[in-house]
């Protein structure tokens, strides 16, 4: 009777995604949100919001401009009164994914009434634009819907495969042309669907002691 292999354990590794403005990937879907974080301090309102749906490059922009701005940065479901003055000392705030109903909204409500006392500048990330959001406190929906919105779209077909390689490096994972376009052809065009596919690609890999190359995707990806 053979003996059993056994099966490799795959181990998930910290890997680190660089967030510096040269690693950001610019294309027709980023572009209008990208000339808004270089546009500043000249901006059309001290508080802008980024909308976009997961992973398509908010927090990405978030800490490009906070590093501009020496802005800090918290995130919307911490947010609290108490907390409003000491986020807003240095006179520039990141308030990271706006998500009702996973924040206090009165503390919000304080923070872009101070906000506008003190001429701070306040970039808000959400998934939705406040016109989609469904929030209680009267006053507030009326102030989140006076803030301009500049809108990320979903990434074309160069932008979708520059992702691919790009998570693939954060990975440190080696891939060629090859198996960029093999999933490029066979993914929904996300920035998701990216991220996710690199993962699994690493992590396959890994428990299979193999390289990443056409022939692995075409395993895994075989049906999409």
């Amino acid at each position: 009777m053979a003996a059993r292999v056994p099966r490799q354990l795959a181990f998930a590794l910290p890997h680190t995604e660089s967030l510096s403005r040269d690693d950001f990937l610019e294309g027709p879907a980023n572009a209008a949100a990208l000339a808004l974080v270089d546009s500043w301090p000249d901006w059309p309102n001290r508080i802008m919001l980024l909308a976009g749906p997961e992973g398509s490059g908010k927090s990405h922009l978030a800490t490009i401009w906070a590093e501009m701005a020496g802005a800090r940065s918290t995130a919307a479901h911490s947010l609290t009164s108490d907390s409003v003055p000491g986020a807003l000392a240095t006179g520039a705030l990141v308030v990271e994914d706006l998500n009702p109903p996973g924040f206090d909204e009165r503390a919000l409500f304080h923070l872009l009434n101070l906000a506008r006392e003190d001429e701070a500048f306040v970039l808000i990330t959400a998934r939705l634009p406040p016109a989609a959001m469904e929030v209680e406190l009267r006053d507030l929906r009326s102030r989140l819907r006076a803030i301009p919105v500049v809108t990320l779209q979903p990434p074309d077909d160069q932008l979708f495969r520059a992702l691919l390689v790009k998570f693939c490096a954060d990975r440190q994972l080696s891939v060629d042309e090859t198996v960029v376009s093999y999933l490029a052809t066979r993914l929904e065009r996300s920035f998701v669907a990216a991220r996710r596919t690199v993962e699994l690609l690493d992590a396959e890999a890994l428990r299979l002691g193999r390289p990443v190359t056409r022939a692995l995707a075409a395993e895994l990806f075989r049906d999409a």
